[in-house]
C-alpha cells in the first residue's frame, strides 16, 4: 500500500472521528433551539426572515405536512433553476464564444432536477455550458437550498424517532432556515477561505487566452470556483464548476485541498449519528451506527486500493510495483497529483455519500475497482450518505435488522422502545423496495432500446452495461458521478435519469418521514430482559450482514452481468 497512502487513509478516518462528537453536539443544540456561539449573528437574521415570509416558528407540523412542504420547496427550486438556465444567454456573464453547448429544454430540465435533488448529475461540461450567473445564482444557490432541505428532513426524522405520544416532527421552514444559517453558510465561508488560500480562483474575470509552448492557443476558464466548490462538497451535492470536476487544478490544486474537500463531504453526515444518539437519549446507538459506517467504509477503501494497485493484468512486462519513483498499479484516468491513494480515497468517500465529486475517471478503474463505488451507491447511502439522507437510511436498515431478528426469536420487534407493527412495516418495505423497483427497469429499458444503446459511444459488452447501470444507480442515489464513457446528453437519458433522480429523492424521504411520524405517536415501552439491545457490537454485525444481504439479493445478478463478468473476461 505504501506509507503515504496508509497515512492518508488513517488521517482521514482519525480527523473525521475527532469531529463527530463536537459537531454532533453542535447540531443537536442548533435544532433543539439551544444556545450556540453563532446565535448573536444569526438569531436576528432568522427572526427577520420569519417576519418577512410570515412563518410562525412556534407552529410545528405533522409528518404529512412536513413532507408536503419539502416537496413543494423542491419543486419551486426546480422551476426557478430551469428558468435561469433557459434564459442564461440573456443574463450577465454569458460568453457565447465559450459557452457553446446548447441549453436545450431537456438538458435544462435534467439539470434543474439534478441540482434541486442534490444529485448534481452533469450531462454537460461546466465551462462550456454554464455562465457565471447560472453557476452562482442557479447551481450554487440550489446547492445551499437543496442541501439544507435534505438536512431538515434528516433532523425531522431523528426528532420523530425520539419523541413519544407526539403528533408533530418539527417545522420544515424553521429547520431549513437553521440548516442554512447555522450549518451551511458558516461552513462554506470557512471552507471557501481555505480553498482560496490554496489557489482556488474566486473571480468574475473573463476566460483567458494563452499561447502554449507549441505556439497553439489555450483557453483558460476563470470564475467563482471556490464558492461553488465548497458547497458542492459540504452540501453533499458534487456538481463541478469544470467538466473535469475535482481533477481540475482550479477546483482541487493540492493534496491538502483534496483531504479538506473529502472531510467537508463526510463531516456533517457522520456527525448526525452522534446527533441521533443524543436526541434519542441513547448515545451508544449513535456510536454503533458510526462504527458500522466505518467498517463498511474501511472495507470499501481497502478493496478499491488493492484492485487499483495491482494494475491491469493485460499489460505484460509493465512495472506494477509501488516504489519511490513509480506509482505502480493502474494510473489510467488518475491525476498524478493525487495518485492511486488520493483517487481511491475520493472515489470511496464520494460514492458512499450523495456527492458525485470525483478527482479521477472511474470509467478507467479496474473492473473490480470500479465495482466498489457502484456497490457503495447500491447500499443506499448507509455509509455517511447525504445531508439528512444518510442518517435515515442507516436507521431504516437497522429497523429491518430488528424486524428480522425479532422474527427469529418469535417476539414483536421493537426499536428505541417503539413497536414495529404493520403500519411501520409498510413504510420500511416501501423504502427498501423503492430503489430496485426504479433502478432495474430503467436499466433494462436502456439496454434494450436504441435510445439507451446509442449512449455507448466507446464501450459495449459488460463494460457498456456497467456504464448504463452505474448512471441510473448514481442518479437514484442522488450522487451524480458517472462512468463518463456514456453519452448522457440525449433526450432519452435526460428524461430517464431525471425520473431516477426524482424517485431517489422523494420515494425515500416520504416513507422515512411517515415512519418518523408513526414512531413519534407511540409511547415508549420500558426495556425488559427480552428486549433486543440495538447498541451492541453483536447488533452492529447483524446490521452489517443485513445491509450486505439486502443489496446482494437485489443487485447481484446485475453486478454479475457488469463488472464481475468484465473481470472474468479480462483475466
Amino acid at each position: 500500500m505504501g506509507i503515504y497512502n496508509a497515512l492518508q487513509y488513517i488521517s482521514f478516518i482519525i480527523l473525521l472521528t475527532i469531529f463527530v462528537k463536537p459537531l454532533g453536539g453542535y447540531l443537536q443544540r442548533v435544532f433543539s433551539a439551544k444556545r450556540t456561539a453563532l446565535d448573536r449573528v444569526f438569531v436576528p437574521v432568522e427572526r427577520l426572515l420569519y417576519r418577512v415570509t410570515g412563518v410562525d416558528a412556534a407552529m410545528e407540523m405533522g409528518a404529512k405536512e412536513y413532507a408536503v412542504c419539502f416537496v413543494l420547496f423542491s419543486l419551486a427550486g426546480t422551476l426557478l433553476l430551469y428558468g435561469i438556465l433557459r434564459l442564461q444567454h440573456f443574463l450577465p456573464w454569458f460568453f457565447p464564444q465559450y459557452h457553446t453547448t446548447p441549453m436545450t429544454a431537456d438538458l435544462a430540465g435534467n439539470t434543474a432536477i439534478s441540482f434541486s435533488t442534490t444529485t448534481t448529475w452533469q450531462a454537460y461540461g461546466g465551462e462550456n455550458t454554464m455562465s457565471y450567473f447560472s453557476q452562482m445564482a442557479g447551481l450554487c444557490a440550489q446547492n445551499f437550498l437543496a442541501g439544507a432541505a435534505g438536512l431538515a428532513v434528516g433532523i425531522a426524522f431523528i426528532r420523530g424517532m425520539a419523541r413519544e405520544r407526539a403528533q408533530t416532527v418539527g417545522n420544515f421552514w424553521v429547520d431549513l432556515t437553521r440548516s442554512l444559517l447555522w450549518v451551511l453558510l458558516p461552513g462554506a465561508l470557512i471552507g471557501a477561505v481555505l480553498l482560496v488560500a490554496q489557489g482556488v480562483p474566486m473571480s468574475f474575470h473573463r476566460y483567458t487566452q494563452a499561447q502554449s509552448v507549441e505556439a497553439g492557443k489555450q483557453v483558460i476558464p476563470q470564475g467563482p470556483v471556490a464558492a461553488l466548490e465548497i458547497i458542492e462538497n459540504l452540501g453533499t451535492n458534487g456538481g463541478g464548476f469544470f467538466n473535469a470536476n475535482g481533477a481540475h487544478p482550479y477546483e482541487n490544486p493540492t493534496p491538502f485541498t483534496n483531504l479538506l474537500e473529502m472531510l467537508a463531504i463526510a463531516l456533517v453526515p457522520a456527525a448526525l449519528t452522534n446527533t441521533f444518539g443524543r436526541m434519542v437519549r441513547q448515545p451508544r446507538q449513535g456510536w454503533m451506527l458510526y462504527s458500522v459506517m466505518l467498517v463498511l467504509f474501511g472495507g470499501a477503501l481497502i478493496f478499491t486500493h488493492l484492485a487499483e494497485q495491482r494494475g491491469n493484468p493485460a499489460f505484460a512486462g509493465v512495472e506494477k510495483k509501488l516504489h519511490a519513483n513509480q506509482a505502480g498499479g493502474n494510473m489510467e484516468g488518475k491525476e498524478v497529483r493525487f495518485g492511486i491513494g488520493g483517487s481511491v480515497l475520493t472515489a470511496t468517500v464520494t460514492s458512499n455519500t450523495a456527492t458525485g465529486s470525483t478527482n479521477s475517471m472511474h470509467d478507467s478503474f479496474m473492473p473490480l475497482g470500479g465495482m466498489v463505488p457502484l456497490i457503495n451507491m447500491l447500499l443506499g447511502e448507509v455509509v455517511f450518505g447525504g445531508l439528512g439522507t444518510g442518517i435515515y437510511s442507516i436507521v431504516l436498515i437497522a429497523v429491518v435488522a430488528v424486524f428480522l431478528t425479532g422474527l427469529m426469536v418469535g417476539r414483536t420487534p421493537e426499536f428505541l422502545g417503539k413497536k414495529i407493527g404493520p403500519p411501520e412495516n409498510k413504510m420500511i418495505m416501501l423504502y427498501t423496495l423503492a430503489m430496485p423497483i426504479a433502478l432495474l427497469p430503467l436499466t433494462a429499458v436502456a439496454v434494450l432500446t436504441k435510445g439507451g444503446l446509442a449512449g455507448l459511444t466507446v464501450n459495449s459488452g459488460a463494460h457498456g452495461f456497467t456504464e448504463i447501470f452505474f448512471a441510473y444507480t448514481s442518479c437514484f442515489a442522488n450522487n451524480g458521478q458517472s462512468f463518463a464513457g456514456l453519452n448522457a446528453n440525449t433526450l432519452f437519458y435526460n428524461v430517464t435519469t431525471a425520473v431516477a433522480m426524482l424517485f431517489g429523492r422523494f420515494a425515500l424521504a416520504i416513507p422515512a418521514l411517515a415512519l418518523a411520524g408513526l414512531f413519534a405517536g407511540q409511547p415508549k415501552t420500558p426495556a425488559s430482559s427480552g428486549t433486543l439491545p440495538t447498541d451492541s457490537w453483536a447488533f452492529g454485525l447483524t446490521l452489517i450482514g443485513t445491509i450486505l444481504i439486502v443489496a446482494g439479493l437485489s443487485y447481484f445478478p446485475a453486478l454479475t452481468l457488469g463488472p464481475i463478468l468484465e473481470r472474468l473476461v479480462s483475466k
